[in-house]
């Protein structure tokens, strides 16, 4: 049995996801499965889903460009705009779908990471802001946590694998 500590809480007037995870692994490992593009794609996409990153520039005004890619070879594209970044405290990106052409959609999410680290143990918090509650509500319902929570899983996975 896990001890270790897993919050997943939705704030429907606050248009906000809060997510807290801790990992079983020291900060550098887990800072860079999330900030390492060939780390990333190897964990963020739920199975039977792939990531596949086209291109990353972990900089402040940088960008992921990446696609969730179905069993079936369909496309997904997904922009991550870096807004900050703390080495290894804190970083911040707006994350929108897109076409293939990196077109975004009108509407996407704020997400802000804080990494901290305590006995040899690597807790995240995350807190995703939607633009709009609709935004927020269809995400929900599509999934976004039961597939985030697969993702975290393959992370724990990969992290294990790599210490």
């Amino acid at each position: 049995m896990s001890t270790l500590k897993f919050d997943f809480t939705v704030d429907k007037k606050a248009q906000t996801v809060y997510i807290t995870r801790e990992f079983d692994a020291n900060l550098n490992l887990v800072w860079d499965a999330f900030t390492k593009a060939e780390l990333l794609d190897q964990w963020v996409a739920p199975a039977p889903f792939k990531a596949k990153t086209k291109y990353m520039n972990f900089t402040e005004g940088g960008k992921r460009f990446y696609a969730m890619v179905s069993p079936d070879g369909q496309e997904g594209w997904i922009i991550q705009q870096y807004k900050s970044i703390t080495p290894k405290t804190n970083f911040q990106f707006f994350n929108t779908f897109a076409d293939k052409d990196e077109n975004p959609a009108p509407t996407g999410s704020d997400w802000d990471f804080t990494f901290t680290e305590e006995q040899g143990r690597t807790t995240v918090a995350i807190t995703i802001y939607n633009e709009s509650l609709e935004r927020m509500e269809r995400m929900i319902e599509m999934g976004f946590k039961e597939g985030f929570n697969a993702s975290l899983t393959n992370l724990e996975q990969l992290i294990q694998s790599l210490k």
